[in-house]
């Protein structure tokens, strides 16, 4: 143990972190031993689920926060193709929910899916503890495009379900459910917080092995929480028909055999584009399908819902810099101190934990007056301030000139701007997703919204990959001028959005939605 006087700023956020996670461990325990229904006036179902993603939460953004810098300090990558893998792995992240989803709805239900997605995120986080002797050559690379794998299939059987299972606990027209998203998306980003703290600080101060090690007993532990508090559910993402165990086991098959498909995709990222486009063109068919088999208002509020869905590629193909281009040009040009460059990736999440009760606070208020933001003027403001986001970061990088270090007070900023962006679009989007689409098609929604942010994150890659320029390895100046073009595509696109909402909006028919016959049930 290091004596405390030689502690550097890296040290003592790790330590608040191990502080902080036990007052939220603390806080939990007494959700689950209380016998009231409620606390805080929302379900005891909505914390089960909060603590369980919690977890996964840390596990997934702790090995997130160290997969650049691994794959460029360890696997030896160029900084262009480390992003470019970055892309591909997190773009397969948000394209397996499709599957996930669809199992659930037809077959499996949430609740089994979410507990096998779980296993396999167990299995692939446990992997990433091997690390080898490194570079290009070393035979555990594969065990490492594996890992990846079995993580990608994982989340897609978990993301999408859990999700869906907040909005279960809540009748449609119950004023609290944007308000348990806004709660849910805090055990997401109260996950996501620690773990990067925590795994980053072991990955990059003791070992890669202790890092993602870590993340792996995260992960073991958010499956706990999950299995234990079943209870708290009262039925909720159960089976929409009973399943023979011949069929349930099949279904699992499928699973695996995915495993071995991503391990060869994520390999192969030239692949992955074709696929994006293809699938992407096979699920919109469907949903078109579905559409227009559905009376007037419902079909518009799918209109709505693929309008949304829309504009996730622009957002976060520029937000999901922060895993990898975004890291590196910390790690290099940011004067940052002693604290290590992947601990930066917390801030996001730490402002999600302060400004979401604001926000969701906001909304109730400003909706009892009835001025709420409808849906995609929130989205609207979303893509301006992701992109005002990218503007400060490189006016204030070409103020102190390029030859300097960034002041980091830019990165905090950058963060900031990108966080109250994802405010207004992350649970916003989650939660219109639920709201208005059918329930018979709620988890295959849910996936076609992580689809099209799988989109975005293979745009991530891209974009990242170009601030390498041809020979590969990224430049300040280059970076700085990927960002301001995209900045101001964002801005524009904004306007766009904004100029359009009341449209959209007309088509979600809010006044509507609950009553009978509305909701456009399947038959």
């Amino acid at each position: 143990m290091k004596d405390l006087a030689l502690w550097n700023e890296g040290d003592w956020i790790a330590a608040i972190a191990v502080v902080v996670l036990g007052v939220f461990l603390a806080i939990g325990a007494k959700i689950a031993i209380q016998k009231e229904p409620e606390f805080a006036g929302h379900p005891k179902g909505l914390y089960m689920l909060f603590f369980a993603e919690m977890w996964e939460r840390f596990s997934y953004y702790g090995m997130r926060a160290l997969l650049i810098f691994y794959l460029t300090k360890h696997w030896l990558f160029s900084d262009g193709n480390a992003n470019l893998i970055y892309g591909a792995y997190t773009s397969l992240v948000y394209i397996t929910p499709v599957l996930g989803g669809y199992l659930a709805d037809r077959y499996l239900g949430q609740r089994k899916a979410v507990l096998f997605g779980g296993l396999l995120l167990a299995v692939g986080h446990s992997l990433m503890a091997v690390e080898g002797n490194g570079g290009q050559t070393d035979p555990a690379l594969n065990v490492f495009w594996a890992a990846l794998a079995f993580i990608i299939v994982g989340s897609g059987f978990l993301k999408a379900n859990i999700s869906v299972m907040v909005g279960q606990l809540y009748k449609l027209t119950d004023v609290r459910r944007d308000g348990a998203y806004t709660v849910f998306y805090m055990g997401i980003n109260v996950g996501a917080a620690i773990g990067t703290i925590l795994v980053g600080y072991l990955g990059e101060t003791i070992g890669w092995g202790y890092g993602f090690g870590l993340a792996g007993i995260g992960m073991l532990l958010g499956l706990v929480v999950f299995v234990l508090g079943k209870s708290a559910l009262n039925g909720a993402g159960e089976a929409p028909a009973p399943l023979a165990k011949s069929r349930e086991f099949t279904l699992y098959g499928i699973g695996i055999g995915a495993v071995a498909v991503c391990w060869a995709l994520v390999q192969y990222q030239s692949v992955i584009q074709t696929l994006l486009v293809i699938s992407g063109v096979g699920l919109l068919g469907y949903v078109l399908y579905e559409t227009f088999k559905l009376p007037k208002e419902p079909r518009e509020r799918m209109f709505a819902i693929l309008f949304l869905i829309s504009l996730n590629p622009l957002f976060w193909g520029l937000f999901e810099q922060a895993g990898g281009s975004m890291s590196l040009f910390t790690d290099r040009y940011v004067d940052r101190g002693a604290t290590p460059a992947s601990l930066f990736q917390s801030i996001n999440p730490i402002y999600i934990i302060l400004l979401a009760p604001l926000f969701a606070g906001l909304w109730q208020w400003l909706g009892r007056r009835g001025k709420e933001p409808s849906a995609p003027a929130k989205f609207g403001l979303a893509l301006a301030q992701m992109g005002l986001a990218n503007l400060v970061l490189v006016w204030g990088a070409e103020a102190f000139g390029i030859e300097a270090m960034t002041p980091v007070l830019f990165v905090f900023l950058y963060y900031l701007l990108a966080t109250t962006g994802e405010l207004c679009l992350s649970p916003v989007g989650l939660s219109a997703m639920n709201r208005l689409a059918p329930s018979y098609l709620a988890s295959l929604i849910m996936g076609a919204w992580f689809y099209m942010t799988a989109v975005g994150n293979f745009v991530a890659g891209k974009i990242g990959e170009a601030t390498g320029g041809h020979g590969g390895e990224m430049s300040k100046e280059k970076l700085l001028e990927i960002y301001e073009m995209f900045g101001w595509i964002s801005i524009g696109a904004a306007v766009v959005v904004l100029l359009l909402s009341r449209i959209v909006k007309s088509w979600m028919h809010l006044d509507t939605l609950g009553q009978a016959g509305a909701e456009g049930e399947k038959a």
